[in-house]
């Protein structure tokens, strides 16, 4: 069984949109997504997935790095990034609406959610 959930992708070239939508969100998946071996920075109720063997060497991604700083987090990054949401240790959830909406603000764009 797929474990599709909504996320937030924020890719590293500037060219592609920042997008809200149904991922699936099993690791393998993930790491397509992300291009590579999985690295999670977790904060509160969400984490973020970033390709672990770019974080030194890949394209800057500007906008993960300003959502993450708009958080609290000051980190580089690099490469594709997908936000989710989480409860407990291991439960990825849906990403949270307030994130969403700090994203939106952050880069003046109009994120759809997909209906629930």
């Amino acid at each position: 069984m797929l474990n599709h959930l909504i996320g937030l992708y924020v890719p590293a070239r500037l060219s592609e949109a920042v997008t809200v939508h149904s991922i699936d969100a099993r690791h393998a998946s993930l790491q397509i997504i992300v291009g590579g071996g999985l690295e999670c920075i977790a904060r509160g109720d969400w984490h973020v997935y970033l390709n672990a063997d770019t974080q030194t060497t890949g394209p800057s991604n500007l906008r993960a790095v300003q959502l993450l700083h708009d958080t609290g987090l000051d980190l580089p990054v690099t490469g594709n990034a997908v936000f989710l949401g989480r409860a407990g240790i291991d439960h990825d959830t849906d990403v949270p609406g307030y994130l969403i909406h700090r994203a939106e603000a952050l880069f003046d764009t109009r994120l759809i959610q997909p209906a629930a």
